[in-house]
């Protein structure tokens, strides 16, 4: 089978900044030494692979004194030309919030101010008509409501469990239109039910590919990144039709960020889903 890649513009933030000099995730630990040089090489050569995909990478500015704002994919929801600004729940990640707002506006999105904390992509993913919107560790349950009236797409309430997994791009990436890969046991059974009777074809994680964050993957619908220690997951994926690259981002996963996190896509209308 052959898949349909889709064009993606994209904006991430270079990690000038990056260490971990703070406990958030269960992935953080302060003391563990960090390599900030290697870092910024594994994440160029994250965004080099997104350019030889064909793909637009638009930057943000890195600020000083904000080591996570790397995972752009936090920084907003960006849906038929419509942003959502964020709301942290972490008071060390509050000051990105407004970094983020200022270069939606000066983008010229629709933009919009979270009335709850929500933490952007991280833990609202688009998946063909529905969005798939976590909850547990981050993001509000009750931002949901606020996200179906700006963007008018059903929402679906993703309950997450497990603390490891504590945005929802973190235990799930949209594969395409119709096809998700998820970690089961990263969810409540009732989340389960609903993605196992929304996407009957997806392709399950193990948890060893998990542990590696393989599920933090960027897909533009033939061509699926993920870090490149998930091998299972990416021979399923191949197996399915898709195209894997993989990508090393070993120092920014001491934050409990990978590829996706990473990554926001800004989507301007609905061709460009």
């Amino acid at each position: 089978m052959t898949m349909d890649a889709t064009s993606q513009r994209f904006l991430m933030c270079r990690p000038t900044y990056f260490a971990v000099d703070y406990a958030i995730n269960p992935w953080m630990d302060p003391t563990a030494p960090v390599d900030a040089d290697l870092a910024v090489r594994q994440w160029e050569q994250l965004r080099q692979v997104y350019r030889d995909l064909g793909h637009t990478v638009e930057e943000i500015a890195p600020v000083p004194g904000l080591p996570d704002m790397v995972f752009a994919a936090n920084g907003g929801t960006v849906i038929d030309g419509k942003a959502m600004a964020v709301q942290f729940r972490d008071p060390q990640r509050a000051d990105e919030a407004p970094a983020y707002r200022a270069w939606f506006e000066a983008a010229g999105f629709e933009l919009y101010d979270p009335k709850h904390v929500n933490e952007g992509e991280g833990d609202i993913l688009l998946a063909g008509d529905v969005l798939l919107a976590g909850t547990g560790f981050r993001t509000a349950h009750a931002s949901h409501a606020q996200l179906q009236e700006v963007f008018g797409y059903p929402v679906i309430t993703m309950q997450l469990v497990d603390p490891r997994f504590y945005h929802l791009d973190t235990a799930l990436t949209v594969l395409d239109e119709r096809t998700v890969a998820y970690l089961p046991e990263a969810f409540s059974p009732g989340s389960q039910a609903a993605l196992r009777r929304l996407f009957p074809d997806a392709v399950h994680a193990t948890m060893a590919d998990a542990e590696v964050l393989g599920l933090n993957a960027v897909s533009d619908g033939r061509h699926v990144v993920l870090p490149a220690q998930a091998t299972d997951l990416a021979a399923k994926l191949r197996d399915r039709g898709y195209e894997t690259i993989g990508v090393d981002l070993s120092e920014l996963r001491k934050a409990g960020g990978g590829p996706k996190c990473c990554t926001l896509r800004l989507r301007q209308g609905k061709a460009s889903k």
